[in-house]
């Protein structure tokens, strides 16, 4: 039996956040979309004054300190973020017994194992961005309200900025890209995690008890080089221009202030075994957004 239910989605600015409001809008629950001009997560004490006054059933928090290498520089504000209003919210959700969905990332691991990643698995983050958000996730367990953390990797969208966003824009621009070569991960559809989302949201409410850390992502394995490659000849089969030449680059050609994840795979079986939610389609996850890239144009 389907029953409605009143949701809050902080963070509704962001990719995840307007991907949930085109597929919360077909559902029948009572949404409630906020950015961080209505609740700013990093004030805590008017967080709390205003997530009590909604009085969701459901915390969906879709916010989050993303920067990874100005994380770096800015430690003090990913924690104050990624960490510390995480336990905010989790302790608000325990007071109004509901469930908190909280989004993580492939960056709690180190990136050297060469079989994908199980929730069970050993964290080991590389740097601060990675750091905070593990220590958000661990934060939301020691609270111990009912809550869904979903690990993700390699979230693009036709919303925000994202790879596959910044790799068209390059594309008419220049004749020949250089594309990092040796990272390998799964690149997933922001909207796929939001449907994800949804799906989960009965089977939770039925059964607080799957509550937990689940790993969602796309079904196919590349590294960034192939992920453009995939891009630009979807890009081309639509009109698009796109460069001549794709070079592949190592890592260690690329600096960059934070240290990446060589390995990033998450194995998403648990999600699927619990939620029914099979991992994301990437060519036709990269069909569906540059449509509707070119016609938001």
């Amino acid at each position: 039996q389907f029953k409605a239910m009143k949701i809050l989605v902080l963070g509704c600015n962001g990719q995840l956040g307007r991907c949930l409001f085109d597929h919360l809008e077909m559902t029948r629950h009572d949404v409630v979309y906020t950015s961080r001009v209505q609740i700013d997560i990093s004030n805590l004490a008017s967080t709390k004054e205003k997530i009590k006054a909604i009085e969701p059933d459901i915390v969906i928090n879709a916010s989050a300190y993303t920067a990874v290498d100005n994380a770096e520089k800015e430690k003090k504000t990913a924690y104050q973020i990624n960490c510390l209003a995480v336990s905010n919210i989790a302790k608000i959700c325990t007071e109004l017994d509901c469930f908190l969905i909280h989004i993580s990332t492939d960056y709690v691991f180190d990136g050297t194992a060469t079989q994908p990643y199980r929730e069970t698995d050993l964290t080991n983050p590389q740097g601060v961005y990675g750091a905070s958000k593990l220590d958000g996730e661990i934060a939301i367990q020691a609270v111990g309200c009912k809550h869904l953390i979903i690990r993700t990797a390699w979230v693009f969208s036709e919303y925000g900025n994202n790879f596959m966003k910044t790799m068209l824009n390059l594309g008419t621009e220049r004749e020949e890209l250089s594309v990092v070569g040796d990272q390998i991960g799964c690149p997933t559809y922001a909207h796929d995690i939001a449907q994800a989302i949804i799906a989960a949201i009965p089977i939770l409410v039925e059964n607080p008890k799957v509550s937990g850390i689940y790993h969602y992502c796309g079904e196919q394995v590349c590294s960034w080089f192939e992920f453009a490659h995939e891009i630009f000849s979807e890009a081309k089969n639509l009109g698009l221009k796109t460069p001549d030449k794709i070079h592949s680059l190592k890592t260690s050609e690329y600096a960059t202030l934070s240290k990446r994840p060589l390995y990033s795979v998450l194995d998403c079986s648990r999600f699927f075994s619990v939620f029914g939610v099979k991992p994301s389609n990437l060519k036709r996850a990269i069909n569906y957004s540059i449509c509707n890239v070119i016609g938001k144009k």
